[in-house]
C-alpha cells in the first residue's frame, strides 16, 4: 500500500532524488545505481524521476553539479593556501569520488550532455589553475601548456595510486617546475 506523504514542493523532492542518486552513484557506480534503485532510495516512483530529469545522464549531471558547487565553496576557503596544498586538496577530493570520475570519463563518449559537463569542468579547472600560475608569475604565453601539464599530473595521480608522501613529492615538484620554468616575463624589445 502506498505510504502517505506530506505535501512537498517540487524543489524539495528534486533535492531528495539528487541526494539518493548521489549516495548510490558514489557507493555503487553508475551501472549498478539503476533508476529503480534511486527511486526506491528517494521514496518515489521511477516515473517521478523522469518527471524531474530527462534521463539518468541528466540526473548524474545534477549530482555532479551539486558536488562541484560544494567543492568550489570549500576551495574558496583554501584559496590562500600555497598552490601545492591546493592541488593536494583537489587530488584528495577527486580520489574520494574515484567512481564518479571514472563514470564521467566512461559516459563522455555515450552522452553529449556528460561530454559538455566534462568539458566545462576542465575549462573551470584550467581557469582556476591558470589564475594560480599567473599569480605565481608564470608568463601568459606559458599558461595553457602549464595548465595542461598540471591536469596530466593530477589525472596521473588519480589513475595510479600513490602513498601520501609520494603524492606530495610529485605535486611539490610539479609546482616548483611550473613556477620556475617560465621565469619572469620577458620585456618587449
Amino acid at each position: 500500500m502506498p505510504r502517505n506523504r506530506r505535501p512537498q514542493n517540487r524543489e524539495e523532492k528534486r533535492e531528495e532524488i539528487i541526494a539518493a542518486a548521489r549516495r548510490l552513484l558514489i557507493d555503487d557506480g553508475f551501472d549498478s545505481a539503476s533508476t529503480a534503485r534511486i527511486a526506491k532510495s528517494a521514496g518515489v516512483t521511477v516515473n517521478t524521476i523522469y518527471w524531474y530529469f530527462q534521463d539518468k545522464d541528466e540526473l548524474l549531471i545534477a549530482v555532479l553539479d551539486r558536488i562541484l558547487a560544494e567543492a568550489l565553496a570549500t576551495y574558496a576557503e583554501i584559496d590562500g593556501l600555497p598552490l601545492n596544498e591546493q592541488l593536494l586538496w583537489v587530488v584528495d577530493q577527486l580520489e574520494q569520488l574515484h567512481g564518479l570520475v571514472n563514470t564521467v570519463h566512461a559516459r563522455v563518449a555515450a552522452s553529449s550532455s556528460v561530454d559538455a559537463w566534462h568539458t566545462g569542468f576542465h575549462q573551470l579547472a584550467d581557469a582556476l589553475f591558470a589564475a594560480n600560475l599567473r599569480a605565481a608569475g608564470v608568463a601568459e604565453t606559458d599558461l595553457a601548456a602549464m595548465s595542461a601539464i598540471g591536469t596530466f599530473v593530477v589525472e596521473g595521480l588519480l589513475t595510479h595510486k600513490h602513498e601520501a608522501a609520494d603524492k606530495r613529492a610529485v605535486i611539490d615538484l610539479l609546482v616548483r617546475s611550473l613556477t620556475t620554468a617560465s621565469g619572469p616575463p620577458k620585456a618587449a624589445s
